[in-house]
């Protein structure tokens, strides 16, 4: 019996102590993602108490629908614009203070105050460095003979200065990560190299990025992510649910926001989500295997 009761201990207990993430994981992210598909596949008006099966009548619609395209592509938009430059910036910033510095600890721990900052202050000073009248950014391309831009009325002006903001906002926190694995690869292939003559960025290129690879994926992947979600910063830089008097930088995770909490249709606004989730899953999947073709090469 004791024999038996062990037995069962070794095989159980594993299971029984990761169970609870399974469990909530199961609750709070399968059973609504289900409920979701079920509400979409209906007329489902959150003023009205009967719920019609309609089938796929709502993405039938919503592929036909030209302010689903319009959000997608401000979606697209921005997260280039976006994700880019961020990872960039945070891989050499990373690469940066991988090195020996005064304050390195400061410095480092500086990374990560954008992150902690709230969305809404970030979004409101932003919106007022890129004010059309009296913005800081203005001011200072008129100086250098640019002439004013009405960031928010345009469809590019608007992306660059949304993506401006996930930029600030989110450089120090990949850097962060890329600094963590930085400090995984053996200092001696630096040494090496820089008896050898190679430069700083010479050492980012032919040491440090390929031994980070892995860590590189990663941030890729959820960078993507994130910037398929972006809400916070159209949605507080102006326009309203609307993204702009034109729906210029209107994105998805806005849409979807207007069509559940605006026109109350939350048949429509569930086949949305779920072509949203199918986007996110497409390029976070797209991203991945170019990154690992190219790892192969």
């Amino acid at each position: 019996m004791k024999s038996w009761l062990h037995r069962l201990d070794v095989k159980a207990s594993p299971y029984l102590y990761i169970s609870p993430f399974f469990i909530l994981f199961a609750i709070l992210g399968i059973f609504p993602l289900l409920y979701t598909a079920w509400v979409s596949l209906h007329d489902w008006s959150l003023i009205s108490d009967t719920h019609t099966f309609i089938g796929i009548q709502n993405y039938k619609d919503l592929l036909a629908d030209s302010f689903f395209w319009n959000a997608l592509w401000n979606t697209l938009s921005i997260w280039v614009i976006s994700t880019v430059p961020q990872l960039i910036f945070a891989l050499i910033l990373a690469h940066v203070l991988n090195n020996r510095l005064r304050g390195q600890s400061l410095w480092r721990a500086g990374l990560i105050l954008p992150n902690i900052t709230s969305v809404v202050a970030v979004t409101i000073i932003f919106g007022q460095l890129f004010g059309r009248d009296y913005g800081l950014i203005n001011w200072v391309l008129g100086i250098v003979g640019v002439g004013h831009i009405d960031w928010q009325s345009g469809t590019a002006s608007s992306h660059i200065a949304i993506s401006v903001m996930i930029i600030w906002r989110w450089t120090g926190y990949n850097a962060l990560i890329y600094l963590a694995a930085m400090q995984a690869v053996p200092e001696s292939l630096h040494e090496a190299a820089i008896i050898d003559g190679a430069t700083s960025m010479q050492r980012l290129r032919k040491i440090t990025i390929p031994s980070i690879r892995p860590t590189i994926i990663f941030t890729v992947i959820i960078s993507s992510i994130g910037g398929m979600q972006v809400l916070a910063e159209p949605l507080l830089f102006g326009g309203g649910l609307t993204g702009g008097s034109d729906r210029q930088f209107q994105t998805l995770s806005l849409y979807l926001y207007e069509i559940g909490f605006s026109r109350f249709d939350f048949g429509y606004a569930s086949a949305t989500a779920w072509l949203m989730f199918l986007v996110i899953t497409f390029v976070a999947a797209a991203n991945f295997f170019i990154i690992r073709r190219i790892r192969r090469a």
